[in-house]
């Protein structure tokens, strides 16, 4: 597996994740999750099913915005780990060809 650390300073990490806390509290967020739909795999889920996944991962430097959170089922939210959307594609397709990267 490939290394995906960056250097994120934890006053920024620590206001990301007090953004995040307040979004998933919003009237959007719950609308958002009521539909039941993961944004990855496309499965429906109970609200309490999904997760709010950044699609810009916060330690690759992604923001706590509308426009970079989803609702996601746990599964895919554990294996994107901190892969961003080309990466996640592409971890797909090698699942999809039976092969690892």
């Amino acid at each position: 597996m490939k290394d995906f650390s960056f250097h994120i300073e934890s006053e920024d990490l620590r206001r990301e994740r007090a953004k995040a806390r307040e979004l998933r509290q919003s009237q959007w967020w719950k609308r958002r999750l009521a539909k039941g739909i993961c944004h990855w795999c496309g499965r429906s889920f109970t609200a309490s099913e999904l997760t709010m996944d950044h699609i810009v991962p916060m330690a690759r430097g992604g923001l706590s915005t509308k426009g970079n959170v989803v609702p996601c089922c746990k599964e895919c939210n554990n294996q994107k780990k901190q892969l961003l959307p080309m990466e996640w594609e592409a971890y797909l397709e090698s699942r999809r060809a039976g092969r690892e990267i």
